[in-house]
């Protein structure tokens, strides 16, 4: 899956909350200073072209929509993030956020407890 320019990753984050919209509907929900109508147009297309984003015509008017769920870029990017970065290591990912974060006790146990369960998942997956 592409990675997206922070742009277009914007305008997906309000269409993933929209769930579908209008040009004009992202544009409203834009932080100040607005981008031109025009542009926000043109990065949805490219959108389109990319396959993130589909449509559904009234006239010469579109409404836009996801194509790629949240989950799944946010699942092929943070993969791609760990491959390019840590050397396909989720360990010295875990390990970068654990010194370099600073993570509270409360976080730290709380990531403790999550490690603990997919242990015992995997643990009955192989059991069986």
């Amino acid at each position: 899956m592409k990675e997206l320019t922070k742009a277009e990753e914007q305008i997906m984050q309000i269409l993933w909350k929209l769930e579908k919209g209008f040009v004009k509907d992202i544009l409203d929900r834009m932080p100040e200073p607005k981008p031109a109508y025009n542009t926000v147009s043109t990065i949805v297309r490219i959108l389109q072209r990319k396959g993130f984003v589909g449509h559904k015509a009234y006239g010469k008017t579109h409404e836009y929509f996801p194509l790629v769920s949240k989950k799944e870029y946010t699942r092929s990017f943070f993969r791609g993030f760990v491959k390019n970065y840590f050397g396909n290591s989720y360990k010295a990912v875990t390990s970068f956020f654990a010194k370099e974060e600073k993570l509270s006790l409360k976080e730290l146990e709380e990531i403790k407890q999550l490690m603990e369960e997919k242990i015992k998942e995997q643990k009955q997956k192989k059991s069986e």
